[in-house]
Order: C-alpha cells, then structure tokens, then sequence
C-alpha cells in the first residue's frame, strides 16, 4: 500500500503541474511543474513520509528501464544522427562544460552558505 500512496502524490503533483501550464500557458513541462511544486511541498513539511520515500526508491532502483524507449528512439533515428554528428558532438560537450561550471557555482555558494550558518 505504501508504494500506490507514493505512486498517488507523484502522479497527483505531475497532473496539477500540467494542468496549470495548460491553464496558464506557462513555457514549461508540466511535469517539472510539478517537481517543482513537490519540492516546495516537501521542504515545507521538512522531512519525506516514509511511504514516498519507499516509491522513489523503489523507482530509482528500476530507473534504467525506463531509458528504453529512449534508446530505440535513438535506434530508429540512426541515420539522422549520423548526418548530424557534428552539431550533437557539441551541444553534448558545450552543455556538459556548462553543467560541470553551474554545478561549481552552486556548491561554493552551498559551501559558503554552511560555513556562515556554523560559524557562532
């Protein structure tokens, strides 16, 4: 039962994400809405309930099933991905560059933000 309560609240935040960019018009997925909206919820709450806890692990756990559809997405465009190497070679170099940069960023900023909250 803990599973299909955890299933519930994610599936229940991805629709309230989706209907709100469908009310609104937002330029957003409407699933990373409702991430977002999960996320605000559970920092508010100030912990995760174990039953939500349970479901998430649980999917991580099969996280690489869920690549399949992704990877014959990938099979079925094979000739298009071979004229257009080049420009896809990049953009995964440029954003991975940007990625690692952010990621920096972030976490000095974390870091010092630690440091300030554990000084006396």
């Amino acid at each position: 039962m803990n599973f299909l309560n955890g299933m519930a609240v994610l599936l229940v935040y991805q629709l309230l994400g989706t209907v709100i960019v469908m009310l609104s018009g937002l330029n957003i997925p409407g699933p990373v809405l409702g991430m977002i909206f999960l996320f605000i919820t559970l920092l508010w709450m100030r912990r995760v309930p174990d039953y939500l806890s349970f479901t998430t692990n649980n999917l991580l756990s099969h996280l690489s099933l869920l690549f399949i559809p992704a990877g014959v997405g990938v099979v079925t465009h094979l000739q298009r991905i071979g004229s257009e190497w080049f420009s896809i070679v990049t953009t995964l170099f440029v954003s991975t560059l940007v990625s690692m940069a952010v990621t920096a960023w972030v976490m000095q900023g974390v870091l010092r933000f630690m440091q300030r909250r554990n000084e006396p």
